[in-house]
């Protein structure tokens, strides 16, 4: 009998190391796409750190920082909301070698995932309000706590709330996630509500399932990192449309408390196509930028644009963010074509030490960077982090940026290119594929094409590639890989990869 229990156990117990060793090499490994042809992941990072170096921000051992959100102060301090209800103030993170000194400003808040300073007051989205917070008597302690706005519900602790920093006529946006992920129990879950500084609280839209970031893109409008999950086959950047419907239909039924956005919008049918859901459901948003699963991010998360000025390389004026499973940043650049917008997303930064919630760059023009293990199994090894990543001076060759032609794509590159190579059509190779738009978990790449590059046109700088394609695919994401590329000094792509989502043809 005692051998039956110990084999029975035995078994039970390899059962479940198996899963969790298969598990943690599906985090630690699928990642690695980019990294697997140029050696590995380390090497990878390595090569990375020639252009962009990870700083460490110290953190004392009796705080545990889970940062989850980050402001810079006016008097050029910076602060941090964390997981566990805090808000912190902290000298030194940016300065070159950083030695930091922590203060408690707030705590017994609850998930504070927005942060944002103006008007002497802190504007704190936690789980369930915005709160207004003051420091009446200037000793460095909250005194004052006032709730802006609290008008959604709160059920479950996966009811995660993001907001933003106030945008130009001073009003907070707040994505909202599902109830368990999957529902939304009480109101305006999965809902984008806009609070005005009057406390004012504006439905804006619904069909959001599981945010992980809100803030402008790179043109000042509003929009959200949303993750894999159902109704969405991979994690994507999508405008905040008024009116318009985010994909996932839970939330739908909170229409009834907005009548001044008209009428419901129609349920998607499932195992159909984004393509062919929009001419169903006027009010679909797709997505504007795909991050491919695993070949780009797992969940992305916080995002901010560069507006350094040039501080932190040759990126000025592109979304950098976030991955909290694969403890990675990446690059986007978004445009508006045909009145929709869509864009593209690059590799930029592996090696990170925990997963990314938060991204903040300093007046210095270096990227700060917060978050946790908390949840969810994620790449890096550390339970919490804070880390800055500091541009070197030297500028990497990479893709710059991609935008797409009536014919094709124009393809920017950081440094002049080798007009041999790139002046070959079959330097640039070219798939696309599609994911299934259902009620089930995520979706595999579908309906995958391969477009041929049929001439190609070089600027005089040779900066930039005018490439004519036979094969564009509407509503398709179309993978770009550029191995064989050179730039004039003979130096191969720091990342070769890139992806562009083309939910419109630009007319002629």
């Amino acid at each position: 009998m005692y051998g039956d229990r110990w084999l029975i156990s035995f078994c039970v117990k390899s059962v479940i190391v198996h899963w969790m060793v298969a598990g943690f090499c599906i985090v630690m490994c699928s990642g690695w796409t980019v990294a697997q042809e140029l050696g590995g992941y380390w090497n990878t990072a390595e090569r990375e750190s020639e252009y962009y170096r990870i700083v460490e921000i110290s953190v004392p051992d009796e705080l545990a920082i889970e940062a989850s959100s980050m402001e810079v102060m006016p008097e050029g301090r910076l602060a941090l909301g964390t997981r566990r209800g805090d808000i912190l103030l902290v000298d030194g993170a940016f300065d070159e070698h950083p030695k930091t000194r922590f203060e408690v400003y707030a705590s017994g808040l609850d998930e504070v995932m927005g942060l944002a300073y103006r008007d002497d007051c802190f504007f704190v989205t936690q789980q369930t309000e915005i709160t207004r917070i003051r420091d009446l008597d200037q000793d460095g302690r909250a005194d004052e706590f006032r709730t802006l706005s609290d008008v959604w519900g709160f059920r479950n602790y996966h009811e995660f709330s993001f907001g933003s920093k106030p945008d130009a006529d001073g009003n907070l946006w707040v994505a909202l996630c599902l109830s368990k992920s999957y529902s939304s129990d009480v109101p305006f879950r999965g809902w984008c509500l806009k609070v005005t500084p009057a406390g004012e609280t504006i439905p804006v839209c619904g069909g959001i399932r599981s945010p992980c970031g809100i803030g402008p893109n790179e043109h000042g409008v509003m929009f959200y990192a949303e993750s894999q999950g159902p109704w969405n086959g991979s994690c994507s950047l999508k405008v905040l449309q008024p009116g318009g419907f985010m994909g996932h239909p839970a939330s739908l039924k909170w229409y009834s408390l907005t009548p001044e956005l008209g009428e419901r919008p129609t349920d998607p049918n499932t195992r159909s196509r984004i393509t062919v859901e929009r001419e169903r459901v006027k009010q679909l948003v797709p997505y504007a930028v795909v991050f491919p699963y695993i070949k780009m991010g797992r969940s992305i998360s916080g995002f901010m644009v560069d507006k350094t000025g040039g501080k932190f390389g040759p990126f000025e004026n592109q979304i950098f963010i976030g991955d909290f499973s694969l403890s990675i940043m990446m690059r986007a650049t978004t445009e508006l074509v045909n009145g929709v917008w869509q864009g593209a997303c690059y590799p930029f930064r592996e090696g990170l030490a925990t997963g990314v919630l938060c991204c903040q760059f300093t007046p210095s023009g270096d990227l700060l960077l917060g978050g946790t293990n908390r949840g969810w199994p994620v790449r890096g090894p550390r339970q919490y982090a804070i880390q800055r990543l500091d541009w070197t001076g030297k500028v990497p060759f990479e893709i710059h940026e991609i935008t797409a032609q009536p014919d094709g794509f124009r393809v920017r590159f950081t440094k002049s290119v080798d007009e041999d190579v790139a002046g070959k059509v079959d330097t640039y190779q070219l798939k696309t594929f599609t994911h299934v738009y259902q009620q089930g978990y995520g979706s595999p790449e579908v309906d995958e094409t391969i477009p041929r590059v049929v001439a190609v046109k070089l600027s005089d700088d040779r900066k930039e590639a005018k490439l004519v394609v036979d094969g564009l695919q509407k509503g398709h994401v179309h993978e770009f890989d550029l191995t064989a590329m050179r730039s004039t000094d003979d130096e191969t792509l720091l990342h070769h990869q890139a992806f562009y989502t083309l939910n419109e043809i630009p007319a002629d």
